[in-house]
């Protein structure tokens, strides 16, 4: 998988808020594998648009 353009890359603070969950919980889905991190272990960042699929499936 290609990394994404550097502008649609967000922080974990955002990606939660993306998507509605806790820091703790976008940790957790990467470790099971649930979306893709990129950045380096220390600055973890995600794909808005992956994001944003992840959070229109979660809607009710």
């Amino acid at each position: 998988m290609n990394k994404p353009p550097r502008h649609r890359l967000v922080p974990t603070n955002v990606a939660a808020l993306a998507v509605g969950v806790t820091e703790a919980t976008i940790r957790k889905w990467v470790t099971r594998g649930k979306i893709t991190r990129y950045g380096t272990p220390g600055r973890l960042e995600f794909d808005i648009e992956e994001l944003t699929e992840i959070a229109i499936r979660r809607r009710p």
